[in-house]
């Protein structure tokens, strides 16, 4: 199969070198508006079949002459491509898997192209990352294992190995992302009812084998595609890890409106949103650099099962990849949506439309292909425990 990558930043980066190492990829190409970056990329990874392109994404011309060579393309470009990209695809036939890209609706509005996409034999699965993503693969999962669905409590979170202060946080993606994910209101279903909760609110500790005690705590797009997947479900809620503390110390940032989009104020007669200045500060202070990070994540999915109540969890640690330099985020993120993307080129899934993860990835093949990538998922379950009187 022939998969084209646009986009050489870190995820692309890491979506090409996981192709280049599956065997039944016979095609790579790496596209970028910055060619020497994409050149670089390809030279040090050092397979024949991995080529560099220029494209700029602004250009359609550029992005139809690139995307029509390829059977799929795994788009790991800014979220504000995916409408367009995902229309290019449709246009001219080609298959498509994206990271995702609550803010602004833009998944939503990439689903309302479902019909389109079928009409014309496409496949496209947008939020293939962690949460959105991995989540949604295993809850989609365990809900095909279940009669019924009651509940899912996902949990994810990267965080650093060792933490330092004053956050005990390093980002791996822009801080400009974690204030609007730690700002914008969370949407959770409960008593089988939407409702909005704050971001940052209801934090419960939570512990992972040589993890604990951590923190989990609201934050919003999370719950993606699955409150209108399982519509009918009693409690669905998403919530971040962190180190303890983490909640409570930016919820002080929130309060004095530092994280603000539309807060100005009046410094020396010139007009200051104080978020742009406190990214600027913070950005360096929290950077990952070549600090090690590791992602924690838990499924936990409850509901019925020939008549007796069942719990479903589905537990992951990914660490960095040091001798290789690449963090466990990007190896998390980077090998779901490459899984993805071979799993439409080889017609592991052939329903045609617009669908998100947990409707039609099949969980035990997406389980199976971590594995082999030394990204393990381990399941267990428990049945509810019933007495009769003698």
């Amino acid at each position: 199969m022939k998969i084209g990558v646009l986009g050489s930043g870190l995820m692309g980066k890491e979506a090409a070198r996981d192709l280049v190492f599956s065997e039944n990829v016979t095609q790579i190409g790496l596209a970028d508006v910055d060619l020497e970056r994409a050149e670089q990329i390809c030279n040090k990874l050092g397979s024949s079949k991995l080529n560099a392109f220029q494209v700029d994404a602004n250009d359609k011309g550029q992005l139809m002459s690139f995307m029509k060579k390829y059977d799929v393309i795994i788009n790991a470009l800014f979220y504000t491509f995916n409408k367009s990209v995902a229309k290019i695809a449709i246009e001219i036939g080609v298959h498509v898997v994206d990271l995702g890209g609550h803010i602004g609706n833009v998944t939503t509005e990439i689903l309302q192209l479902n019909k389109k996409a079928a009409a014309n034999n496409v496949t496209i699965i947008p939020d293939l990352g962690v949460a959105p993503g991995i989540i949604n693969i295993l809850s989609g999962y365990s809900n095909r294992k279940l009669d019924s669905l009651t509940s899912l409590h996902l949990y994810v979170g990267g965080i650093p190995l060792r933490p330092e202060g004053p956050l005990e946080y390093n980002h791996v993606f822009s801080m400009a992302g974690v204030f609007d994910h730690y700002t914008d209101p969370s949407l959770v279903i409960r008593d089988g009812v939407k409702r909005v909760v704050p971001s940052l609110s209801e934090v419960e500790p939570i512990y992972f084998e040589k993890f604990g005690p951590l923190e989990a705590f609201h934050t919003s797009g999370g719950t993606s595609t699955l409150i209108d997947s399982y519509p009918t479900i009693e409690t669905l809620q998403y919530k971040t890890i962190r180190y303890p503390g983490h909640a409570a110390k930016f919820q002080l940032l929130v309060d004095l409106q530092l994280t603000r989009r539309d807060y100005y104020v009046q410094i020396n007669g010139q007009k200051v949103n104080p978020r742009e200045v406190f990214l600027e500060v913070l950005d360096p202070i929290v950077a990952l650099e070549k600090k090690e990070d590791v992602v924690l994540l838990r499924v936990i999915a409850e509901g019925h099962k020939n008549g007796v109540e069942k719990t479903i969890q589905y537990e992951m640690i990914v660490y960095k990849d040091v001798k290789k330099d690449i963090t466990a985020m990007a190896r998390a993120t980077a090998s779901t949506i490459s899984i993805v993307a071979q799993m439409i080129g080889n017609q592991t899934i052939t329903k045609r439309g617009v669908h998100p993860p947990e409707s039609v990835v099949p969980g035990d093949v997406f389980i199976d292909q971590l594995a082999k990538r030394n990204i393990h998922i381990e399941e267990t379950t428990s049945v509810a425990l019933t007495f009769t009187e003698n």
